[in-house]
């Protein structure tokens, strides 16, 4: 925004600043949260502490104590920033996702070799996770993770992690168990998704569905067409008791087949063409296959008979080619309509703009920060900023540029 554009809305600015750092016992720091926050959201190329002062006409050192040495409950600002963006997005899915952070060096907390889908490779990055509120016009995130790799564990680590100071109880897990934390955090103030959606990345795992599961979370997951599962007439057979031992549990008799297999058999004639969005030139609409199947692998959750659940599969399938180009997974009930399957499924897209909005408008990838608790309140108070301009854009009486 440029400073008349701020300026024009300083009343709105306070109060949303005032509320959201009301946690903030001290008054220099909800002043100093203010100044951060209208930082970010001043037109500059780096929003980096530096360049952000300079703006602001403060000395920049205000900026790098708020942020790396002075306590402030970064989780209380957080979850009141979760609970306002839920009022104002009106959710219709959480989405799970992460993106990358390129770093030149090694020194950053979580930085490591490693894939990130933002570069398309491996690169030297860190990794966010993220877990956003989602409706077909806005999206917010409401809280983040930063994901450390297990090169950030052990003896060789220690003069790195304390370097950072990374807290001892924060070591390396894998991304689709954050996600479950951070699951796990929103629960304990009151807030749960309708649905949950997730890439493949996440959608897998069979531990992730299990960990939805066991917390009765709907989900709609991207998977592959490797994995296997049992055709929706499957039955369990009963092995018979020997007399020795505990009894045998029931299986299926057949060998599951993939995925991709259950939906080359039903034939692409079974499907039909349905929309999910208007996008900004043409309604956004292709063909896909729903069947219903046993999902089969790792970690199943069978009822005592030994039946596993049915489980949506969602295949789409252009015209033109050969066989599916993306698969879904979903435990939402039989009778969901197949367009509001293939509309939560396809929510993932305003994800990336989030993503897109929050690191070319915002400087979500600025931080040049060494500590731990820095980048998470980095990403925080960039979250704020970016609910802010949602915020504007909803209401019609106070547009804001993104």
């Amino acid at each position: 925004m440029r400073a008349g554009e701020l300026a024009g809305c300083r009343g709105r600015l306070e109060e949303f600043a005032g509320e959201v750092f009301a946690p903030l016992v001290r008054r220099d720091q909800r002043a100093k949260g203010g100044l951060y926050l209208r930082g970010l959201l001043l037109d500059g190329r780096r929003k980096s502490m530096q360049p952000m002062a300079e703006r602001l006409g403060i000395d920049h050192q205000q900026l790098q104590q708020f942020m790396t040495s002075s306590t402030w409950p970064v989780q209380d600002v957080r979850d009141r920033l979760a609970w306002r963006a839920v009022r104002v997005v009106r959710p219709q899915v959480w989405v799970v996702d992460d993106t990358g952070f390129p770093k030149d060096g090694t020194a950053s907390p979580g930085v490591a070799r490693q894939y990130s889908g933002t570069l398309g490779k491996v690169g030297n990055c860190q990794i966010g996770v993220s877990l956003h509120a989602a409706s077909d016009t806005a999206s917010c995130p409401l809280t983040w993770r930063l994901f450390l790799p297990a090169s950030w564990d052990g003896p060789d680590a220690v003069a790195r992690r304390n370097s950072c100071r990374i807290p001892a109880g924060e070591h390396h897990r894998p991304k689709w168990r954050l996600a479950l934390e951070m699951l796990d955090e929103l629960a304990g103030i009151g807030l749960r998704p309708a649905a949950l959606v997730a890439d493949a990345g996440y959608g897998a795992n069979a531990d992730f569905r299990r960990g939805l599961e066991d917390r009765g979370l709907a989900y709609v997951l991207q998977v592959k067409g490797e994995m296997t599962g049992y055709p929706k007439d499957a039955e369990p057979h009963q092995p018979a008791y020997g007399g020795l031992g505990p009894r045998p549990l029931p299986r299926y008799r057949t060998r599951p087949v993939s995925l991709r297999e259950h939906v080359l058999a039903a034939g692409r004639h079974q499907g039909r063409a349905l929309t999910w969005r208007k996008g900004s030139k043409a309604s956004m609409n292709s063909h896909f296959v729903l069947v219903q199947v046993r999902l089969a692998g790792r970690r199943p959750k069978p009822a005592q008979d030994g039946t596993i659940p049915l489980s949506w599969l969602i295949a789409q399938w252009p015209e033109g080619a050969d066989e599916p180009v993306k698969y879904w997974v979903s435990n939402l009930p039989a009778d969901i309509p197949a367009k509001d399957l293939v509309r939560l499924a396809k929510s993932r897209w305003r994800i990336e703009h989030d993503y897109r909005e929050m690191k070319t408008a915002l400087g979500l990838d600025h931080f040049e920060g060494r500590s731990f608790a820095g980048w998470h309140r980095h990403v925080t108070l960039v979250t704020a900023a970016h609910l802010f301009l949602t915020e504007q854009r909803r209401s019609p009486k106070a547009p804001a540029r993104a």
